[in-house]
């Protein structure tokens, strides 16, 4: 037992390594590789802290070499399901009764623990399970998710803190920030790790146990990342980690009457279906679940006509093609002035032919594969359909033979509603649509109203008068908005990220606004002298 008001070490940004030719951590990570390359994980299900091996199995392969097995992945059945929203049951009440503190200091620790020895297997196992160059895995797997860890901390201390500004002579008020009353489904897609593993540990840090049902293709670095939070000394069945097919333990899991918030993040269709069986089921659970979730997106770069032309080809070389476009926020849809777009068309080509595409263990390669045969499948769709009805700026083929592997790709269309420019891809191929330098304002409702989604966008400009113009007339077109960078890279601490329209709730992961939603406040009236006659002074 501590008699303190404890304070939360203040957060900062973890530092970006840069893995230099001829560093020692370069070296290091480079063993690591080697390490994870030559064994094959067996990933079990993690329910009450058990690791379980169902025998189930899915392998786990390497996007750039899919005849590599990285892990045998063990799936979850009935039973296991049942099991770990029971665990997560019971461990609700032990983990909620702690200290704040002492839930914050698990995942302190668990950041330490990543931020040194564990950064280097975490990392291997983000480059080789999901097709990432060692610096998108440093950003992701190492530095975002630290960050969500030592922010998340801060932000919980944050929102306990919160209490009733007002107490008459006589009475104290204050806020019980509780948990929710069952458990929180977590859902998390492949693209990134540190969303892998910030979707659970979130509303755990306010009292919450949860059902984790992370990405098969993701399952190795999210399971190394997992090892790290049990070193951390998270309790059993806090987190009770469930593999396998999303359909079966979807269903199942949101079946159960106990079921009080789903954290997502994922594909559209993936996330209305949820929310549609949720709603179905709505009079069957013990309280309304909270429903947080980030989608797609459709996201734009858009050049005023006084805008950089080099800045805007290296946000798009950066924010279309970096980790092959596998980025909710990657830009996908360029809205260039006439004026501007042969600078820029020039310029990306040259660019373009420079950047390489390979193993991600060659350090020298920019791109890698996309994730698997599903996503190599319906690129080629894209491709084909880009052949027949676009302008091929750039690239434009597919290679299977070894890895799934797609050139960066840019298109130019004249039609500003054609489905390259809707329609969300999720990979490198970039659409372009070349508008008369004369109608800013035009194109400016263009932008707004071609795709569905509102997760990044860009505007580049040297007018502030356009920037201005763009900030308004785009308000609601983006949740992350970005004037002269790229619609890409969010940092913790830094810009809250998610989106409206399809893109989602817009909750704002790596916010206080994101773990409110997993708190649901008692008010306590206390009163020191309570009034012993019933009658009113009115009544005189």
């Amino acid at each position: 037992m501590s008699a303190a008001i404890s304070q939360i070490p203040v957060p900062a940004n973890e530092p970006v390594h840069d893995y230099a030719p001829d560093s020692a951590r370069r070296a290091s990570l480079q063993s690591a590789l080697d390490t994870a390359a030559a064994e094959v994980v067996e990933i079990p299900c993690v329910i009450a802290g058990e690791h379980v091996f169902t025998g189930d199995t899915v392998d786990v392969t390497m996007p750039c070499d899919h005849g590599h097995v990285l892990a045998r992945l063990h799936a979850a059945g009935p039973a296991e399901i049942a099991r770990a929203a029971e665990a997560a049951e019971g461990a609700r009440a032990g983990w909620a009764a702690l200290p704040w503190e002492e839930r914050a200091a698990v995942y302190l620790r668990a950041a330490d623990l990543l931020s040194g020895p564990h950064r280097d297997r975490v990392n291997a196992a983000c480059m080789l399970g999901q097709g990432k160059t060692c610096h998108q895995a440093e950003i992701d797997a190492a530095c975002e998710l630290i960050d969500f860890w030592r922010f998340n901390a801060a932000y919980s201390a944050q929102i306990l803190s919160e209490q009733p500004p007002i107490n008459p002579p006589g009475v104290w008020n204050r806020l019980d920030h509780r948990p929710l009353d069952g458990f929180v489904f977590a859902i998390t897609p492949f693209n990134f790790t540190a969303i892998g593993l910030n979707l659970p540990t979130a509303p755990t840090l306010m009292g919450n146990s949860v059902l984790w049902k992370p990405a098969q293709t993701a399952s190795l670095s999210c399971f190394r990342a997992f090892q790290v939070l049990e070193a951390a000394g998270l309790p059993p069945g806090v987190i009770n980690m469930l593999n396998g097919r999303g359909s079966q333990i979807g269903g199942q899991v949101l079946a159960r009457p106990e079921l009080a918030g789903l954290h997502f993040t994922g594909s559209t269709s993936t996330f209305q279906h949820l929310w549609r069986t949720i709603g179905e089921r709505i009079s069957e659970y013990r309280t309304y679940p909270r429903i947080v979730g980030e989608t797609g997106g459709k996201d734009f770069i858009l050049a005023h006509p006084s805008a950089e032309p080099q800045a805007v080809a290296t946000a798009i070389l950066r924010g279309a093609f970096e980790y092959q476009g596998q980025k909710c926020s990657a830009a996908s849809r360029m809205y260039l002035p006439s004026n501007l777009w042969p600078a820029i068309r020039d310029r990306l080509v040259d660019q373009l032919a420079q950047m390489k595409m390979g193993d991600v263990r060659d350090f020298s390669n920019f791109l890698g594969a996309v994730i698997d045969a599903s996503a190599f499948r319906d690129h080629e769709g894209y491709l084909a359909l880009g052949a027949e009805s676009a302008e091929t700026v750039a690239g434009g083929t597919a290679d299977r033979s070894v890895g799934w592997f797609v050139q960066p790709t840019v298109f130019r269309v004249d039609d500003p509603k054609h489905r390259l420019m809707q329609e969300e891809i999720f990979g490198p191929i970039a659409t372009v649509f070349v508008y008369d330098e004369a109608r800013w304002d035009e194109v400016l409702q263009l932008v707004d109203g071609t795709s569905p989604y509102a997760l990044t966008g860009a505007v580049f400009a040297m007018d502030r008068a356009a920037i201005v113009s763009a900030s308004e007339a785009l308000r609601f077109a983006a949740g992350n908005f970005y004037i002269n960078d790229k619609p890409t890279g969010a940092v913790v601490g830094q810009q809250p990220f998610g989106g409206g329209r399809a893109s989602g709730t817009n909750d704002k992961a790596g916010s206080p606004l994101n773990l409110l939603r997993w708190t649901s406040p008692r008010a306590i009236k206390e009163t020191f002298g309570p009034p012993t006659d019933w009658r009113y002074p009115f009544l005189g």
